[in-house]
């Protein structure tokens, strides 16, 4: 009989939370299961989604489908109604062992639930690289944004915690941890201790020596601390790869956005980087269509693209979130907002292509993450002798490219 399988959208948040999920449902002793764990923050996330219990459906006749994540969340009733689930949870139940106890009991032979058999794109890299949930939920209020109502405020995970997993990971062969969190750079302020995200982070590293790397998901340009810039000069086991949530190259958009910053910080945050750390890579999420935008605010916000070298971009297509304020503005044309997003990722990717190019020739510690495969500093794979071993952080010097991956060659 088959086991748990989950089928994670979204965010790295969420592929954390699949590996939470998957470990709490076998742990209540669930068979034959797919949970299907959701994404909110684009319509299309949500229909992809739908798809997936569908097509469960139809492959694998014999399994339960439990639904959970943010989109089940805010709108549980929309999953409840699919032929074929048997529960949907929200984003607390779906990480606790008891929730799935009561759905442990043994499927009838005529049931209609079914699921299919995913592989997670990190499934390979588990050993070596991994995900730390240290922050959840969000206390701002984007115009675009519903994952604050799926979510909830923001909480922080106390560093005691934090080390603890940490240690655990290490243990069992992790050799680069993923800091993730909904909004990363609110880390701290309501712990009691009154902490910061750089200096969490200063912590846990002196306090886990056997991991060798650390790296951090999505950052509001706006709320790095000065620890964190500190360390980002000054400490190799942090790794030269920043990604900030920009969302527009405009500040007309922005503030009708509702966000933090505005494009001379954009540009700033990614003018500091560089300074402290010259071989830092940049990655962005930006939102192509948002209501409103013109013309020239659009080509603010694809110009930001090549002034700040973004190698790793992230596009979302503007969608209305039903209760968000963004979606009572004017909307703009749907083939118009799928054009501009074509027109960024167009621009990610020359950006992605420069940044790469201007590598080939130097050396970076790469990781293995699988045979014939690793990952630089900056992020971007690696191609690598099949013969090194998973784990295995190796001298490379970066001799060209195929497609998004560039090759390397040991050094002796």
């Amino acid at each position: 009989m088959a086991g748990v399988d989950v089928v994670t959208f979204g965010c790295r948040l969420n592929a954390y939370e699949s590996e939470i999920i998957r470990g709490a449902a076998t742990e209540a002793g669930l068979a034959d299961t797919v949970i299907v764990n959701t994404c909110a923050v684009t319509a299309e996330a949500e229909r992809q989604a739908r798809q997936s219990i569908r097509r469960a459906r139809r492959e694998r006749p014999e399994a339960r489908i439990i639904v959970t994540g943010c989109a089940a969340t805010l709108a549980p009733e929309r999953y409840t109604a699919l032929d074929g689930v048997t529960a949907v949870l929200d984003n607390t139940a779906k990480l606790k062992t008891e929730t799935y106890r009561p759905l442990s009991a043994p499927l009838p032979r005529d049931s209609e639930a079914v699921a299919p058999s995913p592989t997670s794109p990190e499934t390979g890299a588990a050993r070596v690289r991994g995900y730390l949930e240290v922050q959840h939920g969000c206390d701002h209020r984007c115009t675009f944004c519903i994952i604050p109502y799926a979510r909830g405020g923001s909480r922080s995970v106390p560093l005691t915690e934090i080390v603890a997993r940490a240690r655990v990971m290490a243990a069992a062969g992790c050799r680069e941890i993923v800091l993730t969190g909904v909004d990363l750079t609110a880390y701290g302020a309501d712990l009691p201790e009154q902490s910061s995200l750089g200096g969490m982070v200063r912590d846990l590293l002196a306090a886990v020596p056997d991991v060798p790397r650390l790296r951090l998901s999505s950052l509001d340009p706006s709320e790095v601390d000065e620890p964190l810039w500190e360390l980002l000069g000054s400490e190799p086991r942090l790794m030269p790869h920043l990604h900030f949530s920009f969302q527009a190259g405009d500040d007309l958009i922005l503030k009708r956005m509702k966000r933090r910053h505005t494009r001379a910080q954009a540009l700033a945050a990614v003018q500091r980087a560089r300074r402290l750390r010259p071989e830092v890579a940049i990655g962005a999420d930006l939102i192509a269509g948002f209501p409103t935008e013109s013309d020239d605010m659009f080509r603010r916000s694809l110009d930001l693209v090549e002034e700040c070298g973004i190698a790793f971009l992230h596009v979302f297509p503007y969608s209305p979130r039903p209760g968000t304020p963004a979606a009572r503005m004017p909307q703009l044309d749907g083939g118009l907002i799928r054009a501009r997003a074509a027109q960024l990722r167009e621009a990610g990717m020359a950006a992605m292509e420069a940044d790469a190019n201007s590598r080939i020739g130097t050396e970076n510690e790469v990781l293995v993450e699988r045979p014939g495969r690793g990952r630089a500093t900056f992020y971007t794979p690696v191609n690598l002798d099949p013969e090194i071993p998973a784990g295995a952080v190796v001298r490379t010097r970066l001799t060209g490219r195929r497609g998004p991956n560039m090759i390397g060659v040991p050094v002796a």
